[in-house]
């Protein structure tokens, strides 16, 4: 037992100070004085304050005198709620997105309260899964007198729309055909087979089924070294690779060229701005499929390339499943924080999002794909985040045992979730004219863009990923660049493998991030 219990023991006997707690110790140096302070919710006389102040005394080094501070504090349900509602604001406000202060009920007893927290059906998980209801208690113990227990209930919630804006009228047919656009100033470098004489837009490589052509310009060139056994001498021998990426303006691509010996001083003089043609195939490897380039050369778009957007369906008029709501986070930045924040990141919307999913196939190429069961995404407009999308999908088939264990999503969850379709009309609506921003974004955009356009909504915002951010601005500084390491150096806690609090945490990490870099990538 602690020496604060010991004196609460004893402090207890007293009728006036039977739920007392302890919440501080002053002392004071120049008068050798220490004040303990108590809270208690029953009628005290000063003869009983006296005797406290004599027990007090015993737990203090020789030549320090005792004085005791009561504070009578009985809470009523107001007082109360709004002590949880901002507890839950600062210490889960992934979970405080779902509430609003009226939705804490507060059942008072005679020594201490319960609490409820009224959600919405799917949303329970979210509060029981992650030590909230815990938490919630001990703090109201800190200052409060009495017990404390939480719990959940169910209810409907009314949700209010926000505004609509950028609505389409017209519908248009919707075409998936791959894309092209004729290559321009040719020029050999490591040679070809044959002519390109188009190249596909690198947004549609995922389609290819055959060997093809991308076009764009250097972003990034790197020459790193590896050696490889050469068995007719038995020795290692030293040969040259070259990290690069590509942009044509729809997209970027990362790819690993391995150049003969006799064109590899031609690849060192590229440099970044460089206009070339990677002819090249996609293999599938470890799970993934990626670009495998053979053959490098220079080639360049066309003047004035504009890319042809894909037909879409408009945007729908109204939502129609998930309705994004208002976020306030009281935690977001005050005047200094938002002084820091870049133009590029205070001039700019983005939506940041992360899904869960049946399973990692997220490319048709690869076989059947995966289903999503969860959206989640904040909507960043002026530096903070300022909206909230989340919502089951239906799912037709048994959740596998490893999924409801690294998600704690169960069958039970999607039970009455709104269909795929219908969710994903819901998103192309709330992400309309927004940039895209996630973890390893390109992982969870090739499922947002799958069934987009089955669907018919053709998803081509640009995208923006926090791990290459990381990657460029933390290095050295984290032990690796998944989400929770980033989250950990920013001091950003969180319910990991839940797609709403992943969304949040990582619009949060990505504003750190644009703070730290200053403005967007190219």
């Amino acid at each position: 037992m602690s020496e604060k219990d010991k004196l609460l023991e004893e402090v207890r006997v007293f009728d006036g100070f039977k739920n007392a707690i302890l919440t501080g110790i002053s002392v004071t140096k120049r008068t050798k004085n220490a004040e303990f302070t108590f809270v208690t919710d029953k009628a005290y006389s000063e003869a009983e304050e006296t005797n406290v102040k004599d027990f007090c005394q015993k737990y203090l080094p020789s030549g320090f005198t005792a004085s005791v501070k009561t504070i009578k504090r009985v809470p009523d349900e107001g007082l109360l709620r709004k002590k949880i509602y901002e507890f839950m604001s600062k210490k889960f406000p992934a979970a405080a997105a779902f509430l609003k202060e009226e939705d804490v009920e507060i059942e008072l007893l005679q020594s201490g309260a319960h609490f409820y927290f009224d959600i919405a059906s799917g949303e329970q998980s979210l509060f029981t899964s992650s030590r909230i209801l815990d938490e919630v208690s001990a703090y109201l113990k800190t200052i409060f007198c009495g017990s404390f227990y939480g719990d959940v209930k169910i209810v409907e919630k009314q949700r209010d729309e926000l505004i609509e804006e950028n609505v389409i009228e017209e519908e248009e047919e919707f075409s998936l055909e791959t894309r092209y656009f004729e290559i321009v100033d040719f020029k050999s470098l490591d040679g070809a087979d044959t002519l390109p004489r188009y190249a596909t837009y690198m947004a549609d490589w995922v389609n290819q089924t055959q060997p093809y052509a991308v076009c764009g310009k250097i972003t990034f060139i790197e020459e790193r070294h590896y050696f490889r056994h050469v068995e007719k001498t038995n020795t290692d021998e030293e040969r040259s690779r070259f990290s690069i990426t590509l942009s044509d303006g729809t997209d970027n691509m990362r790819m690993t060229y391995f150049p003969k010996k006799a064109t590899v001083e031609k690849i060192r003089e590229l440099k970044i701005g460089d206009s070339i043609v990677v002819l090249g195939a996609n293999e599938e490897y470890n799970g993934s499929i990626s670009f495998k380039a053979a053959k490098i050369n220079f080639g360049r778009m066309p003047d004035g390339f504009e890319p042809e957007k894909r037909k879409s369906k408009p945007v729908p008029q109204a939502y129609h499943a998930v309705f994004p709501e208002k976020y306030v986070d009281y935690t977001q930045a005050g005047f200094f924080d938002d002084i820091d924040k870049p133009s590029d990141l205070k001039n700019n919307v983005f939506v940041v999002f992360d899904l869960e999913t049946t399973g990692l196939n997220s490319l048709p190429s690869m076989g059947k794909m995966d289903k999503i069961i969860e959206i989640g995404a904040v909507k960043i407009i002026d530096g903070n985040v300022a909206e909230k999308f989340s919502s089951f999908v239906a799912c037709n088939e048994r959740l596998s045992p490893e999924i409801v264990a690294l998600t704690g999503i169960t069958d039970a969850d999607l039970v009455g979730a709104p269909d795929i379709s219908k969710v994903i009309a819901d998103f192309y609506k709330f992400a309309f004219g927004a940039y895209l921003v996630g973890h390893n974004v390109n992982f969870d955009y090739n499922f947002i863009r799958y069934y987009g356009e089955e669907n018919r909504y053709a998803f081509e915002q640009k995208r923006y990923d926090t791990l290459t951010l990381s990657q460029e601005l933390l290095a050295g500084l984290i032990p690796n660049y998944k989400l929770n390491s980033v989250a950990d150096y920013y001091g950003f806690a969180f319910n990991h493998h839940r797609a709403f609090d992943d969304a949040l945490v990582t619009a949060k990490c990505f504003i750190e991030l644009m703070k730290k870099r200053g403005k967007l990538p190219n």
